[in-house]
């Protein structure tokens, strides 16, 4: 890779391990809903500009059933459900279950078959065995102090973040990317304006303040910018592996920034997933990449 294309690797590693800090920050005094508002109204004023001088907003807008569809199941649910979870359990635990994403895609990719499918061979096998087998490590080693409604939150995030890619793939990949994203964070900002409005944060620190600023346009409208640009320097077979990078920085920052504790259950379960995550997604070039966006 090119020094320009090794910065973007480095930086979307960064830029989209962080965003767990920073909601972990947000939510002590920020709701979910309001949070959500926020991050996706200010990204998407930063991004509209952009689209609409590209002209890339309004054919996204003629394929608005499968925008929905990937705006609902991407960012809409998964970003309230994650933020909520993490007001109930550490940055660092939440960046390191997102990780089991690439598993549960590589299961609904072989599960609803089509063109695309690829047999689960025994690499692929293997893997989710083995990721599995990290994840019931990371909940089970450490049970004691986790909360229930929390995990399931995460459970459903990560099927969010799974299912999103597909349907992108499949209905939306031959439109720009900026405008898909664009369309998405007006549609979901849209959503959670009422929310915003009938119940404002009543208490704003200088903390809650700049981690919603820095999510809003660091971790959401730059991120979706220079990823494309990662896209198309590396393609997208290659830039996935960003994936497996998110979940250790969202650790080391837990762990320095917050003081969050580092359990049995991750020092066990997360090289497992991770070792899982890579070799099942292994030989799935011709399948869409399993990105969640934090």
């Amino acid at each position: 890779m090119s020094r320009r294309n090794w910065l973007l690797f480095a930086a979307m590693c960064v830029i989209w391990g962080i965003p767990y800090l920073l909601i972990r920050i947000a939510v002590r005094n920020v709701s979910p809903a309001d949070l959500v508002f926020a991050r996706t109204g200010i990204a998407a004023v930063m991004l509209l500009p952009i689209a609409v001088w590209r002209h890339e907003l309004m054919p996204v807008l003629r394929r608005w059933r499968p925008l929905v569809a990937y705006t609902v199941v991407e960012l809409a649910v998964p970003w309230l459900l994650l933020s909520d979870a993490e007001t109930k359990l550490s940055s660092s635990l939440s960046g390191l279950l997102v990780a089991a994403v690439p598993l549960v895609g590589v299961v609904i990719l072989a599960g609803i078959g089509g063109e695309r499918h690829e047999p689960v061979g025994r690499s692929t096998l293997a893997g989710l065995i083995m990721g599995l087998v990290g994840v019931g490590a990371l909940v089970g080693l450490d049970l004691h102090q986790l909360d229930g409604l929390a995990l399931l939150e995460i459970a459903v995030v990560v099927l969010g973040y799974a299912l999103g890619p597909i349907i992108l793939s499949r209905s939306l990949s031959d439109l720009p990317g900026i405008g898909v994203v664009t369309g998405s964070l007006v549609l979901t900002a849209l959503i959670y304006a009422p929310f915003a409005i009938i119940d404002p944060p009543q208490h704003l620190p200088g903390g809650a303040i700049a981690s919603v600023l820095v999510l809003a346009s660091v971790c959401t409208a730059l991120a979706f910018v220079l990823f494309f640009a990662l896209i198309a320097g590396i393609g997208p077979a290659r830039a996935v592996v960003i994936t497996y990078v998110n979940p250790a920085v969202a650790v080391l920052l837990g762990v320095a920034a917050l003081g969050e504790r580092f359990t049995v259950g991750m020092a066990v379960g997360f090289p497992l997933i991770l070792a899982g995550s890579i070799l099942g997604a292994r030989r799935r070039s011709e399948r869409p990449e399993l990105v969640e966006v934090s």
